[in-house]
């Protein structure tokens, strides 16, 4: 079995390879930066083909390797979730990309969407029964790019999975991130970290788990459509970082309510991770 990963250096990106290799899986890697590959330490041990979306190739199959499964990272202008870049730019890009390889042929297809997809509802969010309803320019672009390529099953044979990811942590997780603020803080002897109130409940997940969930899933084709990729256990940002503290046996103030609640996500929300618990456990019984 070969596996495409692209956006293979983004976050997620190196956990997803790190994962398939460990299961001696043929990898084709693909970005738009050889230069930030060759950094990683799974280089050497991929097919890496540096790729801008962007750029038209005649057969894209071909071009990678002939992969018999997609698992697609990349999206260009994160974190800027409100630009309209996305809609008017990415959105197409994307829908071209992938439109071709399944044209080509390529049948199993995985996509990882957002928990934005959601929108403002709150509470515990199910993939079946809570309509997506996205409230930003990147959440509404690729809650299209999932309409437009669904809707490619009645004319072609393939199998999607899509993927709604919900809050990640990690080595390597963006500089904005707040536990990656938190560390820059405490690397830099900051007497204090600026922070809301931590009173907002998030569903975090170790992203070495997130990227196992995301093969599991991926490597089987009895269940598609989408999943959430979540675990279910919605923690208080302000006891997520007190909880980092602790395993870090640091210490600093908290100077809570310095800033304001972000106004692109609810207060409370988490993922029903029922439908990606099944799949797990048929994946690992088979």
């Amino acid at each position: 079995m070969r596996v495409l990963v692209t956006g293979a250096t983004g976050f997620i990106g190196g956990y997803v390879i790190s994962e398939l290799i460990k299961r001696n899986i043929d990898v084709v890697a693909s970005s738009t930066s050889i230069e930030k590959a060759r950094q990683k330490e799974w280089f050497n041990k991929v097919t890496f083909i540096e790729h801008n979306l962007t750029s038209p190739h005649d057969n894209l199959v071909q071009y990678f390797s002939n992969p018999d499964v997609l698992i697609h990272l990349a999206w260009r202008g994160l974190p800027n979730y409100k630009e309209l870049f996305h809609i008017e730019e990415e959105l197409m890009v994307q829908y071209s990309f992938l439109k071709q390889l399944i044209e080509e042929g390529l049948t199993n297809i995985n996509i990882t969407g957002t928990c934005f997809e959601y929108g403002m509802q709150e509470g515990c969010l199910n993939e079946e029964t809570t309509i997506a309803d996205p409230a930003n320019s990147y959440s509404l672009a690729k809650d299209t790019l999932r309409k437009f390529l669904f809707l490619l099953k009645d004319r072609y044979r393939f199998s999607i999975k899509w993927y709604r990811l919900f809050y990640m942590y990690g080595e390597g997780q963006n500089e904005k991130s707040i536990l990656s603020q938190l560390e820059q803080a405490l690397e830099s002897n900051d007497s204090s970290f600026n922070m809301s109130l931590g009173e907002q409940r998030r569903d975090y997940s170790k992203v070495e788990d997130m990227a196992k969930y995301l093969v599991d899933c991926s490597l089987q084709n009895e269940t598609e459509g989408i999943i959430n990729l979540s675990s279910n256990s919605p923690i208080k940002i302000k006891d997520l970082v007190n909880k980092y503290l602790t395993e870090r046996n640091k210490s600093i103030y908290l100077n809570l309510g310095f800033y304001p609640y972000p106004d692109y996500e609810p207060f409370a929300f988490w993922g029903d991770n029922s439908k990606l618990k099944k799949i797990i456990h048929n994946y690992e019984s088979n």
